[in-house]
């Protein structure tokens, strides 16, 4: 590092020191945000380095963040995106490749998945042509069971994509036992859960793909960003086509020759030699980073533990702070699992003497931020009113999600004060109405 350059990121450190620190908390008048992103000094000066070095697109911190989030996880590869839900895309696309022989999904093959989801999770099954199949959650762990899952596999059902809801895992392995079992890819999309655990193993390493974002709501965030987790090389291979353009080469950016055949390949009805720089084996997209994200996510991701137990404890204080509340059903997490929470779900029982919506509006005037619980029923949006889909069973839960459902924020940036000031509105809200 050059001496003008320390300077600089002195100066920058200096800066972060001398914007302030956060106003004390005022109950009722300062924002209880349901999620949000905790940007330190070591973050800063991470962007600032990175701009002063112009990595502008992916490169070094690129390539060292996608080694850690491997290791750290326990697969071998990791493919850096744009976005989770590029990575979602990525990851179902990637099971349509030709290079998987037989196996490979075909347009009309189907796909078991949830209605209480969010729409990426779901979007990537109907671009490519495949059908989904919706099941029904269950109140409380927000999830699936093995047994519904298991009843929506037909003829056609080549895959299975679930989300770990706001961090809970759903009984993932048990679903990648039925999936091996009925010869079924399995991916998990892990974008609200990173560090949560299923039988002390992390979540996002049981699949055949898994998913996470870095969105500012997420555990850790690059502002926008994602990736996509295999141990399947010849998965991850085609993973790295598909957000590379499509194309064959494996080359880095900068780099050529690779493969010290550069000019031999013979592919596709192309001349013998055909640069394979420019030769393409999939319908492929440009979803990559940035190094100037990456050098964002690699000063987030040492703080992970950290913001994972943050969310623990916000979440356990809620639970506490709540407990024995009538006509409200509270969270739980799934047997076996530690859940690394991305938010606090509520649900007003139909027969309370109050509404969710009636509840939310006392919460948000209070400036406590509510969020639904993502789609609540996907089947019920215009945007799917003429797509293809099966519904294996009644969606009753994702139909009472729709109408009763809300989540509060549980993230390292709220304070056991905030926590106790969302608990005791809850109660006294649900104590005025009997």
């Amino acid at each position: 590092m050059t001496d003008q350059k320390a300077l600089l990121l002195d100066e920058v450190r200096k800066y972060h020191e001398n914007t302030g620190t956060d106003p004390a908390f005022v109950p009722g008048e300062s924002e209880i945000w349901p999620t949000g992103a905790v940007l330190d000094v070591e973050d800063r000066v991470a962007l600032v380095e990175a701009a002063l070095d112009m990595r502008i697109a992916a490169g070094p911190s690129a390539r060292s963040f996608e080694s850690k989030i491997a290791k750290r996880l326990g697969v071998r590869k990791a493919h850096l995106t744009n976005s989770g839900s590029s990575a979602n895309l990525l990851a179902v696309t990637a099971l349509t490749s030709p290079q998987l022989g037989e196996r490979r999904l075909r347009r009309g093959d189907e796909v078991v998945t949830v209605a209480a989801s969010f729409p990426t999770t779901v979007n990537p099954i109907l671009q490519n042509g495949l059908v989904p199949v919706f099941v029904d959650v269950e109140l409380g762990t927000y999830n699936p069971t093995v047994e519904r899952v298991a009843a929506a596999i037909g003829p056609r059902t080549r895959a299975i994509i679930l989300a770990h809801t706001v961090g809970n895992p759903f009984p993932v392995a048990e679903i990648a036992a039925l999936a091996k079992e009925r010869g079924l890819f399995l991916i998990e999309d892990n974008c609200d859960a990173l560090g949560s655990t299923y039988q002390g193993r992390p979540t996002g390493t049981f699949g055949d793909l898994a998913t996470i974002s870095f969105y500012p709501a997420h555990h850790i965030t690059m502002g926008e960003g994602g990736c996509v987790l295999t141990s399947n090389l010849t998965l991850g291979r085609i993973v790295e086509s598909l957000r590379d353009w499509g194309r064959d080469c494996w080359c880095l950016p900068g780099e050529s020759n690779t493969c010290l055949k550069r000019f031999e390949w013979t592919m596709g009805t192309l001349p013998p030699g055909y640069d394979h720089k420019y030769v393409y084996s999939h319908l492929g997209y440009n979803l990559k980073s940035t190094d100037m994200h990456a050098a964002l996510g690699l000063t987030q991701l040492a703080k992970l533990d950290d913001f994972c137990a943050a969310r623990r404890r916000n979440w356990r204080r809620l639970r506490a702070g709540l407990a024995g509340v009538p006509h409200l059903i509270l969270p739980a997490a799934t047997p076996d699992s530690e859940p690394s929470w991305y938010g606090f779900i509520l649900t007003v029982d139909p027969a309370a003497p109050f509404t969710s919506g009636e509840l939310v509006e006392f919460l948000e005037d209070r400036k406590i931020g509510t969020r639904r619980l993502f789609a609540g029923n996907l089947t019920r949006h215009p945007a799917y009113a003429d797509q293809p889909y099966r519904v294996v069973g009644e969606l009753t839960n994702s139909d009472i999600i729709v109408e009763q459902t809300f989540h509060v924020g549980v993230y390292p940036g709220l304070t056991e004060e905030m926590m106790d000031y969302v608990a005791a509105s809850v109660r006294e809200f649900v104590e005025a109405r009997g």
